[in-house]
């Protein structure tokens, strides 16, 4: 039967559903599987290692060997302040980065052969008795390559110009003009001595089973000043893209999976109701119901295998076509993405079959063998709500699985609904609506309209059908917009790319008229002290970090200020009145909830030997990705203005303007500038790759939501043509016929443009504000596009798919049907 089925063309269009829709769903799951292995070691770059422990005291060798023993690749590294000299008159404070010889673990360091030169990739750090200097430090120390400078009471050869290193921005130490040396010559220069302001780091890198076990073996040994550094501490905004990034394509799988699970029941639905007329014969000459079954179900379990093994070809083409395409686009190779997809791309396939396509041809075997004398009776439809029900929940347990989250599948789950439900009755109603229009129409707008009335259910469900596809890639496009507006709008061009730490009270007016000369706009200059927080309503916090608990005696940077700062949004209790003596303090959200401190709590403050208490007052929500500065503890200006304070603030600078830090420096030599040009740079490149990856992405589900419509269009065509054969039989040209056809099908596009805007604007408000922690827009740019798209394209298919009834004789059409 399937034999005979092919060559008849009858198999055709199930075939086709089933491959691609495996072959879809399994090559989306791989290339976002292998894509999002490549983007997340991307993102250890800006660490220079899969994981890195630091600390302000030297850290035990012994968990270096045992990360060895592991199979863990390690290097250390060691930043520090310090003077660099060039004879007696010429010297810099610079920020010492000593690295070891494996350095960097992920990324690459680059230098060049003469200061702002052509920038090369180096294969390691400079050797023991030589040093790589900042490009900015040889005109200020009057020095050139081969020459020597001196740290604390060691003289180095200048090897090189240092231009980047991959965790360039993980460090307030790293900043600045900078000085590369090994490791290995730290003792030499005696600078490093009990109580000397450094960072000490160990890196290590691995398989990410090794590194996960180590991790657990590790934490449990950090004592108080040790922590583990992770992609999200060390920047945020890396952070951030890289889970929306990953939000987006299992959300973009999920609706692969929707719209796989679509289009094979729409397949399936045509595929049985062509089969009526041969099941008829088969029982009129002794086939039972329990044999038309089996024949059906067997046929199913070899189409569903076949279609299964093209599918996974299929996908794994898909997946390998893109790489081979945008490969140039990604950070680098990606790694392979394992038998998964290819187990989601069967699963999918037989649940589908299974819930969609065996419940119609089930019935099959309920069909009278009277249809053989009476084409006319009704086509067995009982239990098509069940049908329904059973399809939305196996295509509801295959979203979860998939993306195994319950936000993402419950928020595209309600728009669904929302179109299904509302839009069924909507459609019935504008469909019915159109009978006082058409009786006073003209001919072709009556036969059009005639159409949408005689088949009222039957186009309102593919009204439905249609929105729900049309609605599934508005909503992707919704979503791919507005994470990359938002990524555009948290780094625009002239993002500040500068701090400027170390200001002391007196120096302020005057940097201030300094960069006002230079026209130069900054950011309004915070106070900052350093202080400790000791205890939480009179009970002491722990000096060490119990695993299960956040709580500890920590130093953070404290501020002042009477208004609440800008970009600072108040979730909880309320800022105080301007010119209070109280002593208040307000908490940033996230820091609070690791502290378990809330409002009206009593917290004890240490700066230097003086201790204060403070009540919490209010809790804050900062944007961490917006590099302006932020503080965790902000205080009424009356309660520190009696402790030594500095300020700091935040500019912009261009590439051109930079030899502008020489003269400041020069002028102003007790202010350290960091430097966050190359970190944002870092952050843009990363974004850039994962909008690449995002479109991609979306070009691929267009794809599947054009199979869809093709199936939903193809699933009535049978009927449409037979009518349009009798009509040219009676003498209807073909311009009325076509132009009858395209008015319907535009008509249903419009209203299913229509449901699909509305549907996809709710999903996206659920899926942004519950799912992916987004600020949700409305986009009333996505109406005229949903409209205009449903018109222009429904329109157009239907009229393709119907075509044959104008170029072909009517007598043919209806010997075909």
């Amino acid at each position: 039967m399937l034999a005979r089925d092919w060559r008849g063309g009858e198999l055709g269009i199930l075939l086709a559903a089933l491959v691609l829709s495996v072959g879809v769903v399994s090559g989306i799951s791989a290339f976002t599987t292998r894509l999002q292995s490549a983007l997340e070691q991307e993102s250890h770059r800006f660490l220079a290692a899969d994981m890195v422990v630091r600390s302000s005291r030297g850290l035990p060798a012994e968990w270096l060997q045992r990360a060895a023993a592991q199979g863990l690749s390690h290097a250390e590294t060691l930043q520090f302040p310090s003077m660099v000299y060039a004879g007696e008159d010429k010297m810099y404070l610079a920020s010492v980065k000593a690295v070891s010889d494996r350095y960097p673990l992920r990324g690459e360091l680059t230098a060049s052969d003469v200061p702002f030169g052509e920038v090369q990739p180096a294969a390691r750090g400079p050797l023991p008795g030589e040093v790589w200097l900042d490009s900015r430090l040889f005109p200020l120390l009057g020095v050139a390559i081969g020459e020597t400078v001196g740290i604390g009471e060691q003289d180095f050869v200048i090897a090189a110009a240092a231009r980047t290193e991959p965790d360039q921005g993980a460090s307030f130490y790293g900043f600045g003009p900078r000085v590369i040396m090994h490791y290995s010559d730290i003792e030499a220069t005696a600078v490093v001595q009990p109580g000397s302001r450094v960072e000490y780091r160990q890196l290590y890198a691995g398989g990410q089973d090794a590194v996960d076990t180590f991790d657990r073996w590790l934490e449990p040994l950090l004592t108080d000043g040790q922590s583990i550094v992770k992609v999200g501490e060390g920047q945020p905004g890396i952070d951030s893209a890289l889970e929306r990034a990953e939000g987006f394509l299992l959300l973009s799988g999920s609706l692969a999976v929707v719209l796989a699970g679509v289009a094979v029941a729409l397949a399936a639905r045509r595929f049985s109701e062509r089969h009526h007329d041969y099941v008829a014969i088969l029982k009129s000459l002794g086939a039972s119901s329990q044999r038309v079954n089996r024949l059906y179900g067997v046929s199913l379990i070899i189409l569903g295998g076949v279609a299964t093994g093209l599918g996974c070809v299929l996908g794994w083409s898909l997946q390998t076509v893109f790489f081979t395409l945008f490969g140039d686009q990604l950070p680098l190779e990606p790694g392979a993405a394992g038998v998964r997809p290819y187990a989601i791309g069967a699963t999918t396939a037989m649940t589908c079959l299974l819930c969609f396509a065996w419940p119609p041809l089930r019935r099959l075997g309920d069909t009278s063998p009277l249809r053989v004398l009476r084409r006319d009776m009704p086509l067995e439809s009982r239990r098509a709500m069940t049908d329904y029900l059973l399809g939305l929940g196996a295509i509801s347990l295959l979203m979860w699985w998939y993306s195994q989250d319950l936000a993402l599948t419950m928020a595209v789950l309600a728009g669904l609904l929302l179109t299904a439900g509302l839009g069924f009755c909507l459609a019935l109603l504008l469909l019915r609506g159109g009978r006082l229009v058409g009786m006073s129409a003209g001919s072709i707008w009556r036969l059009a309209l005639s159409g949408l009335q005689r088949r009222g259910a039957a186009n309102a469900l593919q009204v439905v059908i249609f929105a729900m596809a049309i609605m599934l890639l508005l909503m992707l496009l919704l979503v791919r917009t507005s994470l990359i507006d938002e990524w555009q709008t948290q780094l625009p061009e002239d993002v500040p790319n500068h701090f400027m730490v170390n200001v002391v009270a007196d120096e302020v007016q005057a940097i201030e008229a300094t960069l006002r000369q230079q026209k130069i706009k900054t950011q309004p200059f915070f106070p900052m002290i350093r202080g400790r927080i000791m205890s939480v309503n009179g009970a002491d916090l722990p000096t060490t970090q119990d695993v299960k608990e956040n709580r500890r005696q920590r130093e953070v940077n404290f501020t002042w200020s009477e208004q609440l700062p800008p970009d600072n949004l108040l979730v909880a209790g309320q800022w105080w009145e301007p010119g209070t003596r109280e002593a208040l303090v307000s908490l940033e959200d996230e820091f609070a909830e690791r502290m378990d401190i809330s409002v009206g709590d009593e917290v004890a403050f240490l700066v230097g030997a003086e201790a204060f208490v403070a009540r919490v007052s209010s809790v804050r929500q900062l944007d961490w990705q917006s590099m302006q500065p932020n503080f965790y503890l902000v205080f009424p200006p009356a309660l520190l203005t009696e402790f030594p304070a500095t300020f700091m603030t935040s500019f912009h600078l261009g590439r051109s303007e930079k030899r502008f830090l020489n003269e400041f420096i020069r002028e102003f030599p007790t202010v350290t500038v960091v430097e966050m040009d190359a970190v944002i740079e870092q952050i843009r490149t990363i974004i850039n790759q994962v909008t690449a990856a995002i479109n991609l992405v979306l070009a691929v589900i267009l794809g599947a939501g054009a199979l869809v419509l093709v199936a939903g269009v193809q699933a009535s065509v049978d009927a449409r043509m037979q009518e349009s054969a009798i009509l040219r039989a009676l003498g209807a040209s073909r311009q009325l016929i076509l132009g009858g056809l395209l008015i319907e099908f535009v008509t249903m596009g419009l209203f299913a443009g229509l449901l699909a805007v509305v549907g996809a604007e709710l999903s996206v408000y659920i899926l942004q504000t519950h799912a992916m922690d987004m600020v949700y827009t409305p986009a009333p740019w996505i109406w005229p596009i949903g409209l205009a798209f449903g018109a222009l394209l429904i329109g157009g298919l239907g009229v393709y798919c119907c075509r044959r009834v104008v170029s072909v004789s009517p007598l043919v059409v209806l010997r075909d049907i």
